[in-house]
C-alpha cells in the first residue's frame, strides 16, 4: 500500500515510542503533531494499564489501546473491552500462587497481586495485595514474570481455553482473554472513525505486537523488534533511541 495513503498510524511504547530511557524526543513529538494536523489519527498500542501511560505528554494522541487490547479508548469513552470474567481468572490465580509464582491481575488501573509490586517496578505503586480466593474483579491481563521453563509449562497446563499467554522480550509472562488483541482493539478504534484496517500503519517491537502488525495495513517491526516480529512485518525502520519510528513516517506518510 501507499503510505501516503495511511490514515492512523497505531505505536506500540516500549522500544517503539520510547526510548530505552523511557523518555520521547521532541523530534517524535513533532513528527507526530504534524501527522494529526494532516487529518492522521495517532493511537498508542500497549501492554501498560491506564495508569502506566503518564510518560506520554497530553495531547499527543487521538486515542489509546492498553493491556494489549483489554480498553481501547478515546477521549475517555471506551470504544472497545475484552476482560477475563474473575470466574473464570480466579482458579488460575490460585493455582499460581500455590505454586509461589508472583502474580498480578489488572483491573481498573488496580494491580491486584500476591506480592509488593512496586519492589519489582518502582513506578506501580497502585497495587492490592489479596487472597486470590475472594478475588472478584475482572481481568484486563493478568502477568507473572521471573519463571523457569517448569514454570512455563505450568501455566500452559493451566491456563484455560478461553485464555492465552504471551512472553515479552523481558521474561514478563502476559495472559489475557483471546478477544483481548491489539489488532481487535486498533481495529475498533479505527471503526470509530471511519477508517478501514488497509488504511492503519502499526509500529511494534515485541511478540504481542506481531498481531497488530499482522493486520494492518502497513506493519513495521523496529531496528530493536524481536526477529520474530521482524519477520511478519513488512518494513524494518530504525532503532527506537534514533527515531526510527518518527523518521519513518516523515519521509513515507508525511512526504
Amino acid at each position: 500500500m501507499d503510505a501516503s495513503q495511511i490514515k492512523l498510524v497505531a505505536v506500540d511504547l516500549d522500544g517503539t515510542l520510547l526510548r530505552t530511557d523511557k523518555t520521547i524526543s521532541e523530534y517524535t513529538i513533532a513528527v507526530l503533531k504534524r501527522c494529526r494536523e494532516s487529518g492522521i489519527k495517532i493511537i498508542y498500542a500497549t501492554g501498560r494499564d491506564r495508569v502506566n501511560t503518564e510518560m506520554i505528554p497530553d495531547g499527543l494522541f487521538d486515542g489509546g489501546v492498553t493491556a494489549n487490547g483489554a480498553v481501547a479508548e478515546v477521549n475517555g469513552e471506551v470504544v472497545y473491552s475484552a476482560l477475563t470474567p474473575y470466574q473464570t481468572a480466579r482458579p488460575f490465580l490460585m493455582a499460581c500462587d500455590k505454586r509461589g509464582l508472583r502474580i498480578a491481575s489488572q483491573a481498573d488501573s488496580v494491580d491486584y497481586s500476591n506480592f509488593t509490586v512496586s519492589d519489582e517496578w518502582p513506578w506501580i505503586t497502585n497495587f492490592k495485595i489479596v487472597d486470590f480466593s475472594k478475588h472478584d474483579k475482572d481481568a484486563e491481563k493478568i502477568y507473572t514474570y521471573d519463571l523457569t521453563s517448569e514454570d512455563i509449562q505450568f501455566l500452559k497446563d493451566q491456563l484455560p481455553k478461553e485464555l492465552y499467554m504471551v512472553i515479552a522480550m523481558d521474561g514478563l509472562a502476559m495472559i489475557m482473554h483471546k478477544d483481548t488483541t491489539k489488532s481487535k482493539a486498533v481495529a475498533a478504534l479505527a471503526g470509530h472513525w471511519g477508517i478501514n484496517q488497509s488504511e492503519i500503519a502499526a509500529f511494534g517491537d515485541d511478540l504481542n505486537d506481531i498481531d497488530m502488525l499482522s493486520h494492518a495495513g502497513i506493519g513495521m517491526a523496529m531496528q530493536n523488534a524481536l526477529p520474530e516480529v521482524k519477520a511478519v512485518a513488512d518494513y524494518i525502520c530504525g532503532d527506537c533511541d534514533e527515531d526510527g519510528m518518527a523518521r519513518w513516517i516523515e519521509d513515507n506518510i508525511l512526504k
